[in-house]
């Protein structure tokens, strides 16, 4: 059943570059609490007790805006094709914007996709896996294109105006420093 690391193993970072999703929680002290499903190729284990994701332009921005109130963030992936196995990394995160020096740093290690809009960079303080028993199976059958199509089309120009518009405020009316220079 569950059980409590205080890093992440070489067995655990190979079942994490299996997972074609994985879902971040953040909350401020107040508001609301989100959970955002993630996927593509944005996700990388720098270290035992350090991870990078490529966080890509969207209908929203919470997370950025939470981890300026409350640092805390808790990442989970689930085996959906293979043998049952849920897996938490819980810790602290920054983010990083195109304005900042270790968003450059981390950039090279994904591919280049238009509608990048930040880096986040979590310290894994515990990581924990539990059974996923009721974890249904799941087959894998092709990523997603049209987020990519979607920021393509909008160009560089459209992709500020439309995180300026849409992305520099949480649903609860929180700053996420996306246009901050």
């Amino acid at each position: 059943m569950g059980k409590q690391f205080d890093e992440i193993s070489f067995e655990l970072t190979e079942f994490i570059e299996r997972q074609p999703l994985f879902f971040v929680g953040t909350a401020a002290a107040e508001g609301r609490v989100n959970i955002s499903p993630k996927g593509m190729d944005t996700f990388r284990v720098l270290d035992p007790n350090k991870i990078v994701w490529l966080n890509l332009t969207g209908s929203g921005n919470e997370t950025a805006a939470h981890l300026i109130k409350n640092d805390r963030m808790t990442i989970m992936f689930c085996a959906f094709e293979e043998k049952p196995l849920i897996l938490r990394l819980y810790g602290k995160a920054t983010i990083y914007h195109n304005r900042d020096k270790e968003y450059h740093k981390h950039i090279s290690l994904f591919p280049e996709i238009m509608g990048s809009r930040q880096i986040i960079e979590m310290e894994v303080d515990l990581v924990q896996t539990s059974c996923g028993f009721a974890v249904p199976f799941m087959d894998f059958k092709e990523e997603r294109t049209t987020l990519n199509s979607w920021a393509e089309k909008q160009g560089r120009e459209r992709l500020e105006t439309y995180r300026k518009e849409k992305n520099s405020k949480s649903i609860d009316g929180f700053d996420t420093r996306i246009m901050d220079m």
